[in-house]
């Protein structure tokens, strides 16, 4: 009844074009191959450039559309297998107050859902110093911004889950948090790469 009633009220719009009926239409959603993205410990995977429509998308959902995290979140469940333990990289709490939810939680949880993969909800940030506005370098600098609320994770393979990267740091930092306590992290799975 809830959801009938927020999509009465906020029925989902394209964040690339504006048309009614989804987050981010067929029209506007790349269709460009998926980009690899590698970087020093990480193979990264992602829908597209962070450009055109789905910056759109991606500066939409970090205001709030949860429209758009139910289309990014079904586009990314392209990129995943079954059984795949998804761990989603966390905002902050601050941030997380402000749009009413976690938008890296919230993809992990729709693309697990449309996958057969599952979530581990192992992170939480220990740093609310946000990379957003920081110069490359001081973003490359930034470590110990996670903690793992798992006491072990001992030869568990896990995918890193977010939205957007840019200088990786922030995944390359969950990654070497999560091998701290033993998981096996190789890839990570993100909505756009910006190149």
């Amino acid at each position: 009844m809830i959801a009938t009633i927020r999509d009465v009220l906020f029925p989902a719009q394209c964040a690339g074009c504006d048309a009614f009926g989804e987050g981010l239409c067929e029209r506007c959603f790349p269709h460009a191959a998926p980009l690899d993205v590698p970087l020093p410990t990480l193979q990264v995977r992602a829908l597209g450039a962070y450009e055109d429509a789905l910056r759109h998308a991606i500066l939409a959902l970090k205001d709030g559309r949860r429209d758009v995290a139910e289309a990014l979140g079904e586009r990314l469940a392209e990129l995943l297998e079954r059984n795949m333990l998804l761990v989603p990289v966390p905002t902050s709490r601050l941030r997380r107050r402000m749009r009413g939810f976690d938008g890296g939680v919230l993809l992990a949880r729709i693309a697990a859902h449309q996958a057969g993969a599952q979530v581990l909800e192992a992170l939480e940030r220990c740093s609310n110093v946000a990379q957003h506005g920081r110069s490359r370098a001081e973003r490359l600098a930034a470590r110990n911004r996670f903690r793992c609320s798992a006491k072990t994770l001992e030869g568990v393979s896990v995918v890193l889950i977010d939205d957007v990267v840019t200088t990786g740091a922030s995944l390359e930092d969950c990654a070497a948090e999560l091998r701290r306590v033993g998981a096996v992290v190789r890839d990570a799975v993100v909505a756009a790469a910006a190149l």
